[in-house]
């Protein structure tokens, strides 16, 4: 017995003096969480910003990126980017869809049609880029987070927080570093990013100042055209595209968190009534 506690208090000493060497090599940077429009339990989607963040992703991400389950129409919901119905029309027409039933085996696009992939198949995407697939954006926000250390993950269930996705998404695409710190190797045809896991990215730095013209709405100041801005709009419009229904669930949860106060109150009142006249 005395042999076997012995072992074991020697395999304890050692997986104690061998854990900060796994904390190091698998530290996680820290990743600042931004100011979102939707963020907290009232919090909702700002549409201008939403607009933006398309107008990035289908400038710039979209050459790379798919979004398979978002359809043209659901760019003209409410809570979304809000585009009129023939401003949707018209942008899907701008896109040729496949379509075996027809003569040259494509057509137009409809509001119904989902947003086109810019590859045919999965090889094809990943000859394009090294190979390396590229994410599809549909639901990306969604698979995305922030892991916070104990025990400040715990105010997460008070503050609502469910902006992860986002949040990592912005500092990723601000993460790229041109050179890498000293003693790390990137591989030829790979990037450095402080924030993606190992650090050696395949995607290019996406974004740079000014590729992408903003046209300020009418009566409002313009927005900067800076990696740190594009990062921000895109990032909030991909939650929108992973999360849609965002506002009416939080509308929804409110409603049914006040009913059931009231169910309570009702539920308690009945049994002071049922039981005020029997003795105790």
């Amino acid at each position: 017995m005395l042999k076997i506690k012995t072992i074991l208090a020697a395999v304890a000493m050692s997986a104690l003096c061998a854990a900060p060497t796994v904390a190091q090599e698998h530290d996680t940077p820290h990743i600042e969480k931004q100011n979102w429009s939707f963020a907290g339990i009232f919090g909702t989607y700002d549409t201008n910003q939403l607009r933006r963040g398309f107008q990035v992703f289908r400038e710039v991400c979209s050459s790379c990126h798919s979004a398979n389950l978002i359809a043209f129409r659901t760019l003209s919901d409410e809570g979304g980017p809000h585009f009129t119905e023939g401003q949707v029309k018209a942008l899907a027409a701008e896109y040729d869809i496949a379509d075996p039933s027809t003569d040259s085996g494509t057509r137009p696009g409809v509001a119904a049609d989902k947003w086109p992939a810019p590859f045919v198949s999965e090889q094809e995407a990943r000859d394009a880029n090294g190979g390396s697939l590229p994410p599809d954006f549909s639901v990306l926000a969604k698979a995305r987070g922030v892991t916070d250390a104990f025990p400040w993950w715990i105010t997460n269930y008070f503050t609502g927080y469910a902006e992860g996705g986002p949040d990592y998404i912005h500092a990723l695409i601000t993460g790229y570093k041109e050179t890498p710190p000293e003693g790390v190797d990137i591989p030829e045809g790979k990037h450095y990013n402080a924030i993606f896991p190992g650090h050696a990215i395949g995607m290019a730095p996406p974004l740079a100042d000014g590729v992408v013209t903003y046209v300020a709405e009418e009566g409002q100041e313009p927005v900067p055209e800076t990696v740190d801005q594009y990062s921000k709009d895109v990032a909030a419009y991909m939650m929108w595209m992973a999360e849609p229904g965002l506002v009416s669930r939080k509308e929804t949860g409110f409603k049914v968190i006040l009913f059931l106060i009231l169910f309570a109150g009702l539920m308690y009142a009945t049994k002071r009534k049922l039981w005020s006249g029997i003795e105790h």
